[in-house]
């Protein structure tokens, strides 16, 4: 991973200066972002703005302010950036900086490596105790066991990376020293890991309650266990044009009647019948988006799962919306998942 802070330049450098450092870097398409005194975005150079400068007669032992690009181009933290992604990476630019709103960079964007940037504060359950898993479980939580070559929760850190987030809390319990480890061990930079310890099981999303600051107006919340390759971009954009105060991922789930089915009313007549129906419903996939202000329905120290969040969300006259999953979802909980997984993940893109 690259140390970015090393090639922010001051403003009050030289071209001279600006161009050694690029020379040093040596990564294709690399850009040097320009900062003012308060570490703030003002500018970026390229060797082609160096060019270009010389061209137009400048000395290469001028401001640096006199060659950089004052338009740069940035993402603004918490706002979506989806099509400014897709733009850039058409225009072939690889690195773009993620400014706050006092235009301070906070982060370094490399397009080559993520997909999308949401704006989200990402949640991973990972307390449980794994029973069903028995006995892989007996000494290793259910989080870390590997799916091919990794960790279940790492390659859910992974994705989410891949998808722009960088700020993870995560609910540990029962093993809770072997998650932390592995995560320590795993985890690339620049993401930022938050570990919250339950000193007693809350349940599936109690523990939410313990962590003190999010940094997002959304929190993407999914259990460590899961198996999947649901598109979080379009996830999280479903809920933003909803205008919902929560989605919920779901997985449809199919029962096909092999014979044909009767409406009876009152009197016992037949009023229709449908031959051979297929009836849908829509299962908890254990992924969830909400506003943060959510958070306030969630019961101190207390046990709290999933469904008491939703209920209360739909008792307060929250909007809850759901979102079927079309991709690939397994939820790792009982010992036939762990080996269909151990198949799954040769073949399926992730």
């Amino acid at each position: 991973m690259i140390d970015f802070n090393k090639y922010f330049f001051s403003e009050k450098g030289t071209a001279r200066e600006a161009l050694q450092l690029i020379n040093k870097i040596a990564i294709p398409n690399m850009a040097v972002f320009i900062i003012n005194e308060n570490k703030q975005l003002v500018g970026s150079l390229t060797d082609g703005d160096i060019r270009r400068g010389l061209l137009n007669s400048h000395s290469i032992d001028e401001p640096v302010t006199n060659f950089m690009n004052k338009n740069s181009k940035c993402f603004v933290e918490s706002e979506n950036n989806f099509e400014k992604v897709n733009n850039y990476k058409n225009e072939g630019i690889r690195f773009i900086p993620v400014i706050d709103t006092n235009k301070k960079i906070v982060r370094i964007i490399d397009l080559d490596k993520v997909r999308s940037i949401i704006p989200v504060d990402a949640v991973l359950m990972a307390g449980g105790k794994g029973k069903r898993l028995k006995p892989l479980t007996d000494n290793i939580p259910k989080s870390m066991l590997k799916i091919g070559d990794k960790p279940i929760i790492i390659r859910n850190i992974e994705r989410l990376a891949n998808y722009g987030v960088n700020n993870f809390h995560i609910s540990v319990g029962h093993l809770a020293d072997q998650i932390i480890a592995g995560v320590e061990e795993n985890k690339s930079d620049g993401i930022s890991v938050n570990i919250v310890k339950e000193e007693k099981p809350l349940g599936t999303i109690g523990s939410v309650k313990l962590i003190n600051k999010f940094i997002y107006d959304s929190v993407l919340l999914m259990n460590s266990d899961l198996l999947t390759n649901i598109d979080f971009q379009d996830f999280y954009k479903k809920f933003i044009e909803s205008g919902a105060d929560m989605q919920v991922a779901t997985i449809p789930y199919h029962i096909d009647v092999p014979y044909a089915v009767m409406d009876i009313n009152s009197k016992n007549e037949v009023t229709s019948f449908s031959e051979k129906p297929r009836y849908t419903y829509y299962s908890n996939a254990g992924i969830y988006i909400f506003k943060k202000d959510l958070i306030d329905l969630i019961p101190e120290n207390d046990v709290f799962d999933a469904t008491h969040f939703m209920e209360a969300v739909i008792a307060n006259n929250k909007k809850l919306i759901s979102y079927p999953i079309l991709g690939y979802w397994l939820d790792i909980g009982r010992v036939e998942d762990f080996y269909k997984a151990q198949e799954d993940v040769k073949h399926i893109y992730f």
